[in-house]
């Protein structure tokens, strides 16, 4: 007999189950305090944070201080935007990621902590 070596791993499936539209809007960062005074007194922390949440490497949004358009921030919300079906166009990712980029991360962080599913591993073996 022989053994089947499991190589990789399933990645999880995320069904599109929403509105279309976002959650909060990009100025009720003060609907979630403590992430509204985590992202106001250590951003970079706080768009980690916000990265690994989503599934990303932790160190990426570290990499936005390199630019005019924040190439990180405006991804993940185009990410975060296909992943829940949310309507919109990358050149408002651009402006709300250039203009609003505080508030453009805690409005992404709001909307993962939203609409987070538990993702239940279910034991075969008897």
């Amino acid at each position: 007999m022989s053994e089947k070596t499991v190589v990789t791993q399933p990645r999880p499936f995320f069904m599109n189950s929403g509105s279309g539209q976002w959650t909060s809007n990009i100025c009720d960062c003060l609907d979630d305090l403590p992430q509204c005074c985590l992202a106001f007194w250590c951003l970079p922390c706080f768009e980690c944070k916000t990265a690994h949440e989503a599934g990303e490497c932790v160190c990426l949004p570290l990499l936005d201080g390199f630019g005019l358009i924040p190439p990180i921030g405006t991804s993940l919300r185009v990410s975060i935007r296909q992943r829940h079906g949310i309507e919109g166009t990358i050149c408002n990712d651009c402006v709300y990621a250039c203009c609003c980029g505080p508030c453009s991360w805690c409005q992404i962080a709001r909307e993962i902590k939203t609409r987070v599913n538990p993702i239940t591993f279910v034991s075969m073996a008897s």
